[in-house]
C-alpha cells in the first residue's frame, strides 16, 4: 500500500494558516456571532380587541386553564387549601385509569363490595351512594360509572380496595400520583372525599388533575359526560348541571359537603380549543355551574391558543465548527403552543439563546439552547432547542482547518464553503 507523502502536511498547514491570517487581516477584529433569526409565527386572524377583566365570582377559589398549553388565564385564591369533597373522586378515577391502562385491573373485572365500602360508602353515613349491595360483585365498568356519574362513595371505596387491596394502600397511590402531577397543595386521606382535617386540595391542583385525566387516559374520559346511570334499578342523574345546558361541556365532577360548600370542575371543547374551569366553595350547585359557565365563556371569547413552532421543524441553522457539515439545524422536540388574548399575534416577540460557538459532535435530540416567546415584555414560555440531526466530527484536516480559523478569529465567522474531509 502506497503511503502519502509527509511533505504535503507542512504545505497544507501553511496554506490553512495563510487563509486564516488573510481572513483575520480583512476583518481587523474578531467577527461577532451571527444574529439569530426570529422564528416565523402565524399572522393575526382577528383585529386586536380589548380584553376585559375576568368575571367577578362568588367562589372562594377558582381557576381557568387552557387545556392545550396548561396556561392559567384567570385565577383567584388558586393555591388556597380547601376541602375537595367528592372532587376527590377525580384522583380516585385517575389511579383506577392508570391501573386499567397498565392491565393490572380490567374494565369487565369483578369488584367486590366489602363491609368497609358498604359502611363508609353511604349505608351508615349521609354521604352519596351508588346503592351497591353488601357482599355483591359488580363489573368494574358499572362501579366506575357509579363513582363518576352518581358520585357514590361506596363505589369509590370498592374500586380503591379492588386496585390496592385496602383503601389505605390506595390512598398512598393517590398521594404519589398527586406529587407526580405537581399537585403541591394537595393531600388525600381517603378515596371518597369524606371530610378529614388533613384531606385538602387547591383549585390550581384540580385544574392540573383535570388536564391529566383528559390527556393521559382519554379512553375513559367519556364516562364524565354521562348524564344518568342506573344501578340495581335505581336511576340517578349526573350533578354537573352544565352537561344539560351546554353541549360543549363533557366533564368533569361536582363535590359538596358542609365544609367544602359546592364545587365544580368543568371542561368544554369548542372547535379545536378546550378550557378547564374550577370553582370551589360556592353556595349551591346552581351557583357553581353558573360561575364555571362564566369562566368558560370568558376564556373562549377572549383567548386563542395557537401553534407557534412545530416539532422537528428547523427554526435556525447556525454555523457548526469542526463537523462534517457546516451548519446544524435546531428546533423544538414537541409542538410549542401559546394561549394569548385574541388579536395579539403581531405583538409576540421570539428570541433564541444559542451558544456563540457550536463545535461538533452533536447527537440528534441533544439540547442546544432555548427559545423564549414574550408578550408585552413578559415571557410566556421558554422551550428547549435541540439538534434535529446528528452532527459528527469532521476528519483530521477538517478539524485542523476550523481550529486555525477559530484561533485567529476568536469567534464564529462566515461559514466556509464546501464540506470537510
Amino acid at each position: 500500500m502506497r503511503m502519502p507523502s509527509f511533505r504535503l502536511v507542512p504545505i497544507l498547514c501553511a496554506a490553512l494558516l495563510g487563509a486564516a491570517t488573510s481572513a483575520f487581516a480583512q476583518s481587523g477584529a474578531p467577527v461577532p456571532g451571527p444574529v439569530l433569526p426570529t422564528p416565523e409565527r402565524p399572522q393575526p386572524t382577528m383585529p386586536q380587541m380589548p380584553v376585559p377583566q375576568p368575571p367577578a365570582l362568588g367562589a372562594d377559589s377558582w381557576v381557568l386553564m387552557d387545556y392545550t398549553t396548561g396556561q392559567v388565564i384567570a385565577h383567584h385564591n388558586e393555591h388556597e387549601r380547601l376541602a375537595p369533597a367528592s372532587l376527590t373522586k377525580m384522583m380516585t378515577a385517575y389511579v383506577v385509569d392508570a391501573a386499567l391502562a397498565s392491565g393490572k385491573v380490567h374494565w369487565n373485572g369483578s369488584v367486590y363490595i366489602s363491609d368497609h365500602a358498604w359502611d363508609k360508602g353511604g349505608a351508615k353515613t349521609d354521604g352519596s351512594t351508588s346503592f351497591l349491595k353488601l357482599h355483591d360483585r359488580y363489573p368494574l365498568s358499572e362501579v366506575y360509572n357509579g363513582m363518576i356519574v352518581q358520585s357514590g362513595n361506596d363505589a369509590a371505596i370498592a374500586l380503591a380496595e379492588h386496585v390496592a387491596g385496602t383503601e389505605a394502600a390506595f390512598v398512598q397511590l393517590m398521594n404519589a400520583y398527586a406529587q407526580r402531577l405537581g399537585m403541591k397543595g394537595t393531600h388525600f386521606e381517603n378515596a371518597s372525599g369524606y371530610p378529614h382535617p388533613d384531606h385538602y386540595t387547591t383549585a390550581w391542583d384540580l385544574a392540573l388533575l383535570a388536564r391529566a385525566i383528559i390527556h393521559d387516559y382519554p379512553q375513559y374520559y367519556g364516562v364524565y359526560k354521562t348524564q344518568s346511570y342506573t344501578i340495581n334499578g335505581i336511576k340517578q342523574a349526573n350533578r354537573n348541571l352544565l352537561l344539560y345546558r351546554d353541549p360543549s361541556v363533557d366533564g368533569l365532577k361536582t363535590g359538596s359537603t358542609a365544609e367544602a360548600g359546592y364545587c365544580l370542575v368543568a371542561s368544554a371543547q369548542r372547535q379545536s380549543q378546550r378550557m378547564i374551569a374550577v370553582v370551589m366553595k360556592t353556595k349551591s350547585l346552581a351557583d357553581a355551574a353558573s360561575q364555571d359557565e362564566a369562566l368558560l365563556n370568558y376564556g373562549f371569547r377572549f383567548y386563542d391558543t395557537h401553534l407557534l413552532y412545530a416539532a422537528g421543524k428547523p427554526l435556525a441553522t447556525p454555523r457548526l465548527w469542526k463537523g462534517v457539515a457546516d451548519t446544524l439545524p435546531v428546533g423544538v422536540a414537541g409542538n410549542v403552543e401559546v394561549t394569548i388574548p385574541r388579536g395579539r399575534y403581531a405583538d409576540l416577540k421570539a428570541a433564541m439563546n444559542l451558544p456563540a460557538t457550536l463545535i461538533a459532535p452533536y447527537r440528534k435530540g441533544q439540547a442546544i439552547g432555548t427559545v423564549t416567546v414574550s408578550l408585552d415584555g413578559k415571557p410566556l414560555l421558554t422551550a428547549p432547542l435541540i439538534a434535529l440531526a446528528d452532527a459528527p466530527e469532521a476528519g483530521f484536516f477538517g478539524r485542523l482547518y476550523d481550529s486555525v480559523r477559530l484561533w485567529f478569529q476568536g469567534s464564529p465567522a462566515t461559514p466556509a464553503g464546501g464540506g470537510k474531509g
